[in-house]
């Protein structure tokens, strides 16, 4: 099956120059050429057919073919980029005959001169992929071991917490209810105390009048009946023992305290 040709980068405006030879082994210089006065103005077309690549130089109206450069691999003899400036390049064209020349060729905005770059990289590298493909047992093995007497060092920067030595501390008991379940954790630093449960209520009135009956507080009773004092006790309203006291001074039978 014949290979197509497709057409890689179409620049509309390019710029040709007649050069001066080289007189040294540093390069070409587009500061040498006359760039105000170009000798040909015309349009690029990159294309490639199979694995062969090249560029021509055509007329914008006609078409008709101004020069041909074919590109066998890049960088390289057939286009060199100037030492000067990155909108300019040195080609070398062939005609039909076989003879060989080298011009100037340039470009009105560095996009266009990236924009060649990046074509001729893409091309020469599907390339080499497509052979790599072609004969995998060609591709060199990656060899990542150590060779003999090789070493490496590793800087391992390990910290310690506060209080740590370096020896493991056994983990902590975590606290047990009596019925088994989760314990409660204890309340966080700073947080609002609850207030003590009030005092026990003070006791009734009844509790009040039984202490009263008693005989240890009130002393002993003279000349009284026992029956006679318990009833006067049972039958006069509750009231504070000084206020029972100051009543009683007046009443016989009851000892003035």
């Amino acid at each position: 099956m014949e290979d197509y040709e497709s057409i890689l980068l179409v620049k509309q405006e390019v710029f040709v120059y007649r050069i001066p030879p080289r007189t040294s082994n540093r390069g070409y210089r587009a500061a040498d050429w006359n760039l105000g006065t170009p000798d040909w103005t015309g349009r690029m077309r990159l294309v490639a057919k199979g694995k062969d690549c090249s560029m021509k130089l055509e007329d914008k109206i006609s078409g008709q073919i101004f020069a041909k450069c074919p590109i066998e691999k890049y960088p390289g003899g057939s286009i060199e980029a100037v030492t000067d400036s990155s909108r300019y390049f040195v080609v070398k064209i062939l005609d039909d005959g076989g003879r060989s020349a080298y011009i100037g060729l340039g470009f009105g905005d560095r996009s266009d001169s990236f924009d060649l770059n990046v074509a001729l990289q893409d091309h020469f590298k599907w390339i080499k992929v497509e052979q790599e493909a072609c004969n995998p047992e060609a591709a060199p093995a990656l060899d990542l071991s150590f060779k003999e007497g090789q070493t490496i060092k590793i800087n391992m920067k390990i910290t310690k917490k506060d209080g740590q030595d370096g020896e493991t501390t056994p983990p902590r008991a975590k606290p047990k209810t009596e019925g088994g379940g989760l314990g409660l954790l204890p309340p966080p630093p700073g947080s609002v105390k609850l207030a003590p449960p009030p005092p026990a209520a003070a006791t009734t009135t009844e509790e009040s009048l039984g202490t009263i009956g008693g005989g240890d507080s009130w002393g002993d009773f003279v000349g009284s009946d026992p029956v006679t004092a318990t009833s006067a006790v049972n039958s006069s309203p509750a009231a504070p023992p000084a206020a029972a006291a100051t009543d009683t001074t007046n009443k016989g039978g009851w000892v003035t305290f």
